[in-house]
């Protein structure tokens, strides 16, 4: 198993620099950290994921909504923070996004309204801390983090600036998105 990699240097990185690295060089700034993503992803992960955004897909079609599968830039810069100064740089593995200005060429600046993570060994602490936390400090309304080993998905909702305590659901049958009137996500599809 190979964790991620984190690089530092003695100051921190900022979306500037992120976005002049070559394409090749995948990874994620959280405060102003580097963090490597190499390997690709599994195929299971693969699957999971593209299981879900095809789901989410065929439902956000001709909605306001937009929804986007990784590498999907979403930048998430805190007060005062210029476009370029960013040390937040993340690309989840779906990406939902409602507010139009939200959205430019090179992916999404601000709070995206649902973010979903497949867990995997190599990401599962910082997708379960750093990001959870990244995310909740951010504004994002919906985080799902699911685990292919458990073949379930924690459910995290913000209330009042922070996240209520996870519901977990098994990844079984199909069942409704509260969030968003009309999405059934069907988990036998997406763990097959």
């Amino acid at each position: 198993m190979r964790m991620s990699r984190v690089l530092i240097r003695p100051e921190f990185y900022t979306y500037a620099d992120y976005y002049s690295w070559p394409d090749s060089f995948r990874g994620e700034l959280i405060d102003g950290r580097f963090y490597d993503m190499t390997p690709s992803p599994s195929p299971v992960h693969q699957q999971i994921a593209g299981n879900l955004f095809a789901q989410m897909l065929a439902f956000f079609r001709g909605k306001p909504c937009r929804v986007f599968i990784a590498p999907f830039d979403v930048r998430l810069p805190k007060a005062g923070e210029q476009d370029g100064d960013e040390r937040d740089v993340v690309q989840p593995d779906i990406t939902v996004a409602c507010n139009p200005q939200k959205l430019d060429e090179r992916g999404c600046r601000g709070a995206p309204d649902w973010i979903i993570e497949v867990l995997s060994p190599s990401t599962h602490e910082k997708d379960t801390t750093l990001k959870r936390d990244l995310y909740e400090r951010s504004g994002v309304a919906l985080y799902w983090m699911v685990s292919p080993r458990e073949r379930s998905v924690s459910v995290l909702r913000l209330a009042s600036g922070r996240y209520a305590a996870p519901e977990t659901l098994e990844g079984t049958g199909t069942r409704a998105v509260a969030e968003y009137p009309g999405l059934y996500v069907d988990w036998d599809w997406v763990f097959e």
